[in-house]
């Protein structure tokens, strides 16, 4: 080989290994070429619309955190970026609500209107409430005990005429100030995890699921009164055990039951929220009960405050693995939460603290919040696609997305993995293949979601993570964090329709590919 064609030869494997690269962010992983995961779809071969699951609810910390600025500027990121619909917290009766006291002569008086500013905030964004009826006003409680840094009261009421007369006054309130058929579009959730020690204390400790049932039998006719076509469900568990009794007592004394509610966490099974959100389908569907909507009003990796893998990185594939697999069957998965404005222990005290947000308390992304951004850029079409862990999805624009990803279970150990800047593992490459594409020129870009890749808690651990941030340091974490395409190049498919690439992967890496169609000249 002479010295010219030898220096060419070499220039053309150095761009080759340098495009790779910059695909992975690390390591060139081995033999990029031969992938041992194909990605096929058809333009035409249409599976059919794409689900819209993910963007019915999102949860939050509490009512009161919601009359905030910045609560509610996170808000409208959420609502501007992704498209949730509704929102669900705590607390809305606490006495920080000022929602319901007595006055000298023991007779009661009611006060919205610190509720009509949070509710009002949201639907101006254009986000509705999903009402979790909780915690218990102090005049009204029949009990003391309380449970978080804010301290909600949870013990049943100590009159029920009077808690069914609030609740009626307050559904009939929210149908005066914002129309029936505003609220007819809303769910009442009767409390939250009665299931769950800390969060109901009844009368008789031994008694507790009875006491819940009287609770809700009692809520939810309340609700009705005001309007019968207000949709009320539960039991709000903290897992799945109560949904029977819940379905027999609506079964056997006609009590209003318009779905059923729970949560489930889980980390060492990386399919555990889906498992038990889908499991509970046929469960359902074989009581006297049928085909009940099934709301799973919290879920994240780990039920913990301050667990660091909610900053991390590995967020983001654990999302969008539960989300493809909690299509069918399931009304709504809410995310628990969308911002780290959240109290349960008291105010955050550092930039990043395992808080369950996809925002920081500053509003700085995490890996999470882009899972959810990624999932709401695709198409309302969704292709036929055999990839368990992807989608193939296009718009009414000519356009074409591809969402996937890569899962690999970390050891957690005591969660030093996640308290340190852990780079991944080469997991070889994806190619993506598509055919029956129009013809015509794209703009191609790739997004990625991974370490270094909107990744800003490992750029907040590089910095030695500091307690509190300047604003230079806040602004260098915001600038990890943009959701900017990581490569932008122009694509042109031939007549016969056919579109390739193939991409490095790493572990828990996310990679979104866009095909738009480019602008022709006039």
């Amino acid at each position: 080989m002479n010295t010219s064609l030898k220096r060419l030869v070499l220039l053309f494997a150095a761009a080759v290994l340098a495009r790779a690269a910059a695909h992975a962010g690390a390591a060139v992983p081995e033999n990029p070429a031969a992938p041992a995961r194909i990605i096929t779809a058809d333009w035409q071969a249409v599976k059919g619309p794409s689900s819209e699951v993910f963007r019915e609810c999102v949860g939050a910390g509490r009512a009161a955190e919601g009359l905030r600025g910045a609560w509610q500027a996170q808000l409208k990121v959420c609502k501007d970026e992704i498209g949730f619909k509704s929102v669900r917290f705590h607390g809305l009766l606490t006495d920080e609500m000022g929602v319901y006291s007595e006055t000298r002569d023991g007779q009661p008086r009611y006060n919205w209107q610190y509720i009509d500013q949070v509710y009002d905030a949201m639907l101006a964004i254009g986000v509705r409430p999903f009402v979790e009826i909780s915690f218990m006003p102090a005049a009204l409680a029949s009990g003391t005990r309380t449970t978080f840094w804010w301290k909600g009261n949870v013990s049943p009421p100590k009159s029920y005429e009077r808690w069914d007369d609030l609740i009626t006054a307050l559904a009939r309130h929210w149908s005066e100030r914002y129309g029936a058929s505003e609220v007819e579009q809303w769910r009442f959730e009767v409390w939250n995890e009665p299931d769950y020690g800390a969060f109901f204390a009844p009368r008789d400790p031994n008694h507790r699921l009875d006491e819940y049932l009287e609770l809700y039998a009692h809520t939810a006719a309340a609700i009705k009164r005001a309007d019968p076509a207000f949709q009320v469900g539960g039991p709000a568990g903290s897992g799945t055990d109560w949904i029977r009794p819940l379905i027999q007592l609506a079964v056997t004394n006609n009590v209003p039951l318009d779905f059923i509610s729970f949560h489930t966490y889980g980390f060492s099974n990386l399919r555990t929220p889906a498992n038990t959100a889908t499991g509970q389908r046929a469960v359902i569907d074989a009581t006297a009960r049928p085909n009940l909507p099934i709301h799973i009003t919290e879920w994240s990796a780990t039920p913990s405050l301050t667990d660091p893998v909610h900053d991390s990185y590995f967020e983001a594939p654990f999302i969008l693995e539960q989300l493809k697999h909690t299509e069918k069957g399931i009304a709504s998965m809410s995310y628990w939460v969308f911002t780290d404005i959240f109290e349960e222990s008291g105010p955050p005290v550092t930039p990043f603290n395992g808080g369950f947000g996809l925002l920081t308390i500053a509003g700085i992304k995490k890996a999470a919040f882009f899972a959810y951004q990624f999932r709401s850029r695709l198409g309302p079409t969704e292709l036929q696609n055999a990839d368990s862990a992807s989608w193939v999805c296009r718009d009414a624009h000519g356009g074409l997305q591809v969402l996937l990803w890569d899962l690999t279970s970390l050891t957690r150990g005591d969660q030093a993995v996640f308290r340190q800047s852990s780079p991944p593992k080469p997991k070889g490459a994806v190619r993506v293949s598509l055919a029956n594409v129009p013809a015509g020129n794209y703009q191609l870009a790739l997004s990625k979601i991974g370490w270094h890749n909107n990744d800003a808690y490992s750029a907040y651990l590089e910095m030695g993570s500091p307690p509190q941030l300047t604003r230079a340091q806040e602004q260098k974490l915001r600038d990890a964090s943009t959701g900017r395409p990581e490569e932008q190049r122009l694509a042109s498919i031939g007549p016969d329709g056919r579109f390739e690439d193939t991409l490095p992967l790493r572990e828990n890496d996310v990679l979104l590919l866009t095909l738009t169609p480019a602008l022709r000249p006039q």
